[in-house]
């Protein structure tokens, strides 16, 4: 366990940092924007030596960082006049994913996401960000909203996996996955995926079809996570950090394996060091990605996402 937190102890420096950085972002007194400047330099250089060292856990440990911004903060720095939609018109809204309309550089975009809660109190609230079949069944009733008036579609993924308790799968947890990942792949406007933290499982894949799946630096997409594949494969929690490695889930991993279109970059120290330097990247690539989804017709659409799950998992071998 403590190699698990190896991380948080390896980013104090930078945390340090980015302290100062805030405290003079809150300061009227006259050098305060060369104190910031300086400051993210500095935490450039321990960015620099830190980055090259990490392993695949210690990165795990950086997309679950409880600081990085999670939907709602993307959607309140991308996004005009939000408005979320709330339940699945069957039994009853799900916390966990927030789904929506909002402006996104003057047009209208159908947003869902997984959200996770800061507090403690709003991580209960949200369920962790692991949703129940009620949460897929809002967003699939979000994307065939979006469909129906010609919208396209952006989701955030950053969820550990669907919600495993028994309520959910009497309520049909599995059947709900499946049925999302047929009708999503069925869509006529443009879909975007993007991983801003953990692509844990099922729960993340049933709002992570598309035509292009974007990643964060730092984040991971993944069938299970390391403790998971630990517990199944090796029956000890010690070999944790081996099933990362073997995994090959990191944003590099699956650019090689063409799982996903684009990486992300995010800010020196991780996207939670500076939230506006994260929205503008994201902001950048998301755009050019539905512009140039926007300039296929439908049908050509419809055979790049085919065909793009079609490849995933065929290999060459020479």
């Amino acid at each position: 366990m403590a190699q698990q937190k190896d991380f948080y102890q390896r980013e104090k420096n930078i945390i340090r940092l980015k302290e100062k950085i805030d405290a003079f972002m809150s300061s009227e007194a006259d050098g305060a924007e060369e104190k910031i400047a300086e400051n993210r330099k500095k935490i450039a250089l321990e960015w620099a030596k830190l980055a090259p060292t990490l392993t695949p856990l210690q990165t795990v440990q950086i997309a679950r960082h409880p600081q990085r911004p999670y939907t709602l903060d993307y959607l309140g720095a991308l996004t005009e006049d939000f408005m979320e939609i709330h339940g699945d018109r069957r039994s009853e809204d799900d916390p966990a994913i927030v789904a929506g309309l909002g402006f996104y550089r003057g047009r209208s975009v159908a947003f869902i996401g997984h959200q996770k809660g800061r507090t403690t109190r709003q991580r209960i609230a949200r369920n962790f960000g692991q949703p129940n079949p009620e949460g897929y069944r809002k967003a699939l009733r979000v994307m065939k909203m979006a469909e129906k008036f010609g919208l396209p579609i952006v989701t955030l993924i950053d969820t550990p996996g669907a919600y495993p308790g028994i309520q959910a799968e009497e309520h049909g947890q599995a059947e709900a996955i499946a049925y999302n990942l047929r009708e999503i792949s069925k869509l006529k406007v443009p879909v975007v995926n993007i991983v801003i933290g953990e692509g844990g499982s099922g729960g993340a894949l049933a709002i992570g079809v598309g035509d292009a799946i974007l990643m964060l630096e730092n984040s991971f997409y993944s069938v299970i996570s390391p403790e998971g594949c630990a517990a199944i494969l090796w029956k000890d929690q010690g070999a944790v950090p081996q099933a990362a490695e073997n995994l090959k889930f990191l944003a590099q991993d699956l650019l090689e394996l063409g799982i996903i279109e684009k990486i992300i970059p995010e800010p020196p120290g991780g996207a939670h060091i500076d939230f506006d330097t994260t929205f503008k990247n994201v902001d950048k690539h998301l755009n050019a990605t539905l512009k140039r989804l926007e300039m296929m017709d439908e049908e050509e659409r419809r055979e790049h996402r085919y065909r793009k799950f079609r490849k995933i998992g065929v290999f060459t071998e020479k």
